[in-house]
């Protein structure tokens, strides 16, 4: 596609030179390859633009001042919707170009695309949420029942394990008393033993004073 601007090489007037000059200058700034086409010196450029501007766009006395901007058969304007797009950042849209990548009107065609895409995502995912939950909720009654069951369940398995823990108590003691009673018997018994020595040797012991003491007499 080739990029045509109407100019007027000879013009008189100052305005339309510096405006001749601010499309050029910023296409060149761009990088746009264009076609300069003057009409004061070539009379088919000049029929050529007057007949191919829409009549929209033409002034009241039907003859379009330069610059005039073409994308090959295509109008796409005068120098003032080109300033407008320009200040937009929209000069490639303007002349019907694809914006080159990482240019601003790119960075901004980008954002634009993602916000619509997100917000579209958004929708839809809230949607999908709102749905969920709706097949997900339970009734309050159903939850508080459940919650109740379980607070049952809780206490039942305290209370056994509560009464587990009195009979491993009660065990224990009674076990320590029945040791304790056991040791005490045998102690008793120790203690019978003993006294049951004693009394045998001092038994003997008189047995054979006893008899010492015939053996004595006896002598005598």
């Amino acid at each position: 596609m080739v990029i045509k601007v109407f100019l007027a090489s000879s013009s008189g007037s100052t305005a339309i030179k510096k405006k001749q000059q601010d499309v050029v200058g910023f296409l060149e700034a761009l990088k746009v390859e264009y076609t300069p086409l003057d009409i004061a010196c070539n009379e088919d450029n000049r029929m050529w633009m007057r007949e191919n501007v829409p009549s929209e766009k033409k002034p009241s006395n039907g003859i379009p001042l330069p610059p005039q901007i073409f994308n090959e058969e295509g109008y796409c304007g005068d120098y003032e919707t080109f300033f407008n797009a320009k200040e937009d950042n929209l000069v490639y849209s303007f002349l019907g170009l694809d914006p080159p990548p990482g240019s601003k009107e790119a960075l901004q065609a980008e954002k634009s695309a993602v916000k619509e895409n997100g917000t579209h995502v958004e929708e839809t995912s809230t949607e999908e949420n709102l749905d969920k939950s709706r097949s997900e909720e339970v009734p309050v009654e159903e939850r508080n029942g459940k919650a109740h069951r379980e607070g049952e369940e809780q206490d039942t398995i305290e209370e056994v394990e509560g009464e587990a823990t009195e009979d491993r108590a009660v065990g224990l003691e009674e076990a320590l008393a029945e040791g304790e009673e056991e040791e005490a018997v045998e102690e008793t018994e120790d203690a019978e033993a003993r006294a049951g020595e004693y009394e045998e040797e001092e038994e003997a012991d008189e047995d054979k004073e006893e008899e010492e003491l015939r053996q004595l007499e006896e002598d005598e």
